[in-house]
């Protein structure tokens, strides 16, 4: 299992990505595309067409690290809140999800509790 920094973001790459792309030229979409800093440390997530496959790009103090991920007979609940060309940022909760074959806005999940007052 992927093991976040607990410092890191993570941002997913919405619209499709072509997964010939090796890590410099996901750094271009990240870079130009997404308008982001490749060097923060964040997860850049990218995902297929067919929403099969998956590609992680992250800087750690020397060079990349690229995981990729490939289902067999699966798809990947892979959002469609924004279009090509913007990127969204999530939780690792959330990242998890979609690791996991569930929904980004897992209806299931537990809310964060925003009241915080001590009755």
């Amino acid at each position: 299992m992927l093991r976040l920094s607990p410092s890191a973001k993570v941002y997913l790459a919405c619209g499709p990505t072509d997964m010939r792309n090796n890590i410099d030229g996901l750094l271009l979409l990240i870079k130009f595309r997404l308008k982001l800093d490749p060097f923060e440390p964040a997860f850049f997530v990218f995902c297929n067409r067919q929403k099969n496959k998956l590609k992680i790009l992250f800087w750690d103090k020397n060079g990349y690290w690229l995981y990729y991920k490939r289902l067999e007979s699966e798809r990947f609940n892979w959002p469609n809140k924004a279009g090509n060309g913007q990127s969204i940022a999530v939780t690792e909760q959330q990242l998890s999800w979609i690791l996991d074959g569930l929904r980004l806005d897992e209806p299931d999940a537990h809310k964060e509790f925003l009241g915080r007052k001590i009755t």
